[in-house]
């Protein structure tokens, strides 16, 4: 097969259009994925309405890719024929740079530093596509037992928030506050409650109460005052796409507690400083930590503790899929299958 079908987006706020595109060549280091599922993030979002811009237009997102090795390079020993893989955003750094001559590990971090990045669906083409080469040592094997519908969307949003929560380190009962119940935030309650946390969700959207009970949460609350009556919170995760409303559910925050900065917005953050001094807050910023994380988030999701809410769309409507993504009238996430 050398043509395959891929969503392209030709211009800024342009529609996601399936149009034939060759099938991707494979390097000595890499592999051939069939792609089964892809999410959209909001990310994707952002980088289809011009709000981030990383390599001109035309595009193929998708950093939520999940499929099967079909073709393996002439050098690869970590990946076979039949593989069941997802493909991170960061699949590789350069290796030469300043940066990576300091030796450290695949993470956000790493993606922002490097000189040269190889980022899925970013700086390279991603995964809304039938097929993507991927550098082999930048995929992930997939546990046994979980969908490819399940695990697109825990590739990047269940990879955030389980990072942050490890990244938090709370102490063993402790309260957790997730604020924003969306994409990410019903995925922060599972993984809090899957380790015995006790959680609050925070969301002023009242539609959204019973559905944060439906994931666990112990307790659902307005805003930070109701949050501070409950009880308070060791660890705020912001999964919101408003920091105004994280700085406001710092009412709530306990002495000596974080704010894991997860979510990310267009809006300021306006700390209050008399707080955060007089308080001992801990501001935390937390993204993609590690390849660990990936793992552990999987297998989770295999394990049916934690379950992503998703549409699923067959590619013939990946325009509506990224609508109801942009509008925010997805249940919750998104997901296109290939």
């Amino acid at each position: 097969m050398s043509q395959m079908k891929a969503a392209v987006i030709s211009e800024v706020n342009g529609p996601w259009v399936l149009e034939d595109r060759p099938v991707p060549e494979v390097g000595p280091n890499d592999v051939l994925v069939r792609i089964h599922a892809s999410g959209i993030c909001g990310t994707d979002v952002w980088i289809s309405n011009g709000t981030l811009s990383f390599k001109e237009f035309p595009l193929i997102l998708g950093h939520e890719s999940v499929g099967e090795v079909v073709g393996v390079g002439s050098s690869v020993t970590s990946r076979k024929v039949g593989d069941r893989v997802g493909i991170p955003m960061h699949q590789k750094t350069c290796g030469v740079c300043d940066f990576c001559r300091e030796g450290h590990p695949i993470s956000f971090v790493s993606a922002v530093n490097c000189a040269n990045p190889t980022l899925t669906g970013v700086n390279v083409d991603g995964g809304f596509a039938e097929f993507i080469a991927a550098d082999a040592n930048g995929t992930v094997q997939l546990p046994d037992g979980i969908s490819y519908e399940d695990a697109a969307p825990t590739m990047c949003a269940g990879y955030t928030v389980w990072s942050g929560l490890r990244r938090a380190d709370a102490k063993p009962g402790a309260k957790i506050a997730v604020v924003g119940i969306g994409g990410l935030g019903h995925l922060a309650i599972q993984y809090a409650k899957a380790v015995g946390y006790h959680v609050t969700a925070v969301t002023r959207t009242p539609v959204k109460d019973e559905l944060a009970r439906e994931f666990g949460a112990d307790d659902v609350v307005a805003d930070g005052a109701a949050l501070k009556d409950a009880g308070g919170a060791d660890v705020l995760m912001h999964t919101s796409s408003s920091h105004a409303a994280v700085v406001d559910a710092m009412t709530g925050l306990k002495p000596w507690g974080k704010v894991a900065m997860i979510g990310i917005a267009t809006d300021e953050v306006a700390l209050p400083a008399g707080p955060v001094t007089f308080q001992s807050y801990q501001i935390i910023g937390s993204a993609h930590n590690g390849t660990e994380y990936l793992v552990e988030a999987l297998d989770f999701v295999a394990r049916g503790i934690v379950k992503p809410m998703v549409d699923v769309y067959p590619k013939e409507r990946v325009g509506d899929a990224y609508e109801a993504a942009a509008t925010s009238t997805a249940r919750l996430r998104a997901v296109v299958t290939f």
